[in-house]
């Protein structure tokens, strides 16, 4: 069987396969939807269970995919994820496979997940406050969410990554508070720049809270010193808290982007391969599968979608675009 390189023409290798399993979410999130949801896709649109795992097996068989990250919209409503993760840990050559979640269905599913052969869970939270959590999702849940992290830690999905996106005059004044909370628990944080990719297209670069400015947060009350290991292609930088082993992450995508390292590809839930976050265009991979594709033309679709990777996510270019499809419909 042929192997191919999925590399675009910077020279960058995509090894790390993000996986949209719906656009569907149960949370309504200010800086994500509005409150009254989004025009989900139809069932018809949707790969179904075999389809994406026929697809991310053509990534790892032919195109020397190592890392798959299952997202959303949010992954657990989807009714198949556990066996999903299942037929893909069946692999012979499995890759290592993380959820990105709410965590809302964490506490019911954690274990399964865990049987199945999942390795390790990202949950998004933005505050340890029930108030703020309620203010910020619309939803009275956030004591589902602690469930489910605690059920993750107990499951062994590990380590648990909690990830959050500060708001100027909402949760900004919060960001050493629920520092501490994820220390005390063996939660390892990760701050996120607010990125242009909401459905209202209300972001502005004004209004988000920058990388230097959790910084500053956090310095107030902690002591952060550069991480000693190496950042490599991973999005966050590292930082030790007051001499470790703590640690805690800043993901600034927008003031200092990671783009020449980046070694990412991503699946919408509609089988559309784009090959950055914030690209303007899809490669369909759907139509071909259900037209009868073999596994050697999927590929070398994929390999042709990624060689027109541009340098960089272009935010502070004046031509700048934000993408037609919220973050929601492409998968984190």
């Amino acid at each position: 069987m042929q192997t191919l390189a999925l590399s675009d023409s910077y020279g960058r290798v995509a090894r790390d396969l993000r996986v949209s399993l719906t656009d569907k979410c149960n949370l309504r999130c200010t800086y994500c939807m509005p409150a009254e949801g989004l025009d989900w896709l139809s069932n018809d649109a949707l790969l179904t269970d075999d389809e994406i795992v026929r697809l991310i097996t053509v990534g790892v068989e032919r195109l020397g995919i190592r890392e798959v990250r299952f997202t959303g919209g949010e992954p657990l409503v989807r009714r198949g994820v556990v066996d999903i993760v299942s037929r893909v840990h069946a692999l012979a050559d499995a890759p290592e496979m993380s959820i990105t979640t709410n965590a809302l269905g964490l506490a019911r599913t954690a274990g399964a997940l865990a049987a199945a052969g999942l390795d390790r869970v990202n949950v998004s939270l933005d505050t340890v406050r029930p108030e703020t959590f309620e203010a910020i999702t619309r939803r009275d849940r956030f004591h589902d969410v602690v469930a489910g992290l605690a059920a993750a830690q107990d499951a062994g999905l590990g380590p648990v990554k909690v990830n959050a996106v500060l708001m100027r005059g909402v949760n900004d004044d919060q960001a050493s508070e629920l520092l501490d909370w994820c220390l005390e628990r063996g939660y390892e944080l990760r701050f996120i720049e607010q990125m242009p990719l909401d459905a209202q297209h209300g972001w502005t670069r004004d209004g988000m809270i920058t990388a230097d400015e959790i910084l500053a947060h956090l310095s107030a009350t902690h002591t952060l010193s550069p991480a000693l290991e190496p950042r490599g292609s991973a999005p966050a930088e590292l930082f030790t808290v007051d001499g470790g082993p703590g640690t805690v992450g800043v993901i600034a995508s927008v003031t200092r982007p990671f783009c020449g390292d980046c070694d990412r590809v991503r699946l919408t839930a509609d089988g559309q391969v784009r090959n950055c976050l914030f690209a303007r265009d899809e490669s369909d991979l759907r139509g071909a599968l259900r037209a009868g594709a073999d596994d050697a033309d999927l590929a070398r679709r994929w390999v042709t979608a990624m060689a027109g990777k541009l340098p960089g996510h272009g935010i502070d270019d004046p031509t700048f675009l934000q993408p037609d499809r919220p973050m929601s419909a492409i998968g984190g």
